[in-house]
């Protein structure tokens, strides 16, 4: 996607008359879910419900036919709007403790936001696009919701999410954005080749999830390489044991979709789904040095 603004700091000084200071930001706390488009449903349902182990879970977002539990997390699939197009990922949406707190916070920031947040099943949440045009949400879960609340099945190789990444071209807006406005810091950058970033993990203000860029790749990426920019990771304690429970319900490695040692040390196994966007196994925490640069935030943990 290319960038459709650049989101601008708005300063407010505070003075001897008494004028109001800009909003505090409320806390960010993880990922709450992420939603893709599907062209093949019932395959898309064997690999996440089947071969992954996660419950299914009733539609929760207009035009949503299917969704997933990954612990209190979930990622959901819709019809795709247009089979043809090269991008399968709806939005990303973080977790917040007060939504409306965070949408006049972002308005004093100067940035675009909806005239209020909308309440549903417990919940409250707004929709905004980022500077390069990516959809992303704020929601502020009902703690005692039911959705929050659903136990994951024992089968399941994993119970927490751990990052969403997509493609992005112009970091400066990006960080802008998510770092100097939202308050993400870096987690961790690399590449292929040390003087090379293509990664970029950015952690939440106030917890250990991220949001990973992925840099320098193409504009007119087509749907095999969006699906491997554009995607989820699930936190695994064992990538040797997750990847032999999904062996044992039918999985095959094969020359694309297997466990690798990762370049920040984590060990990792890819899958790709019907419309060939990637869902990443990674494990936790780093099982070797890093390459490129050394981790500068707390790794996330089994919850």
């Amino acid at each position: 996607m290319k960038p459709t603004f650049i989101a601008a700091c708005l300063f407010i000084s505070v003075g001897a008359l008494g004028q109001q200071s800009a909003p505090a930001r409320p806390k960010i706390t993880g990922v709450d879910h992420v939603a893709f488009y599907t062209t093949n449903p019932e395959a898309n349902r064997h690999l996440l419900q089947n071969v992954l182990g996660l419950a299914s879970a009733p539609p929760l977002e207009p035009r949503q036919t299917m969704r997933f539990m990954i612990g209190a997390q979930w990622v959901g699939y819709s019809p795709a709007p247009d089979p043809k197009a090269t991008d399968r990922m709806d939005h990303v949406a973080f977790r917040t403790n007060d939504c409306e707190a965070l949408r006049k916070y972002l308005a004093a920031q100067g940035v675009k936001v909806p005239d209020s947040s909308a309440s549903k099943d417990g919940t409250r949440s707004f929709r905004m696009k980022d500077p390069e045009g990516h959809d992303i949400e704020f929601v502020q879960r009902d703690p005692g919701a039911p959705m929050t609340a659903q136990k994951q099945p024992g089968d399941a190789v994993s119970r927490r999410m751990i990052h969403a990444g997509f493609l992005v071209y112009e970091r400066p807006a990006e960080d802008h954005f998510y770092r100097d406005i939202l308050g993400f810091r870096l987690y961790w950058y690399g590449g292929m080749k040390p003087e090379r970033t293509e990664w970029v993990a950015m952690q939440v203000p106030d917890g250990t999830e991220w949001v990973e860029y992925m840099l320098n790749q193409p504009t007119n990426a087509d749907l095999r390489l969006t699906g491997v920019m554009n995607h989820i990771s699930l936190g695994v304690k064992d990538i040797k044991a997750a990847q032999a429970t999904i062996e044992a319900r039918g999985w095959k490695a094969t020359d694309r979709e297997h466990s690798q040692m990762g370049r920040d040390g984590k060990w990792q196994l890819n899958l790709y789904d019907p419309d060939q966007t990637r869902i990443e196994l990674m494990e936790f925490a780093p099982a070797e040095k890093p390459c490129c640069s050394e981790f500068q935030g707390p790794h996330p943990s089994e919850p």
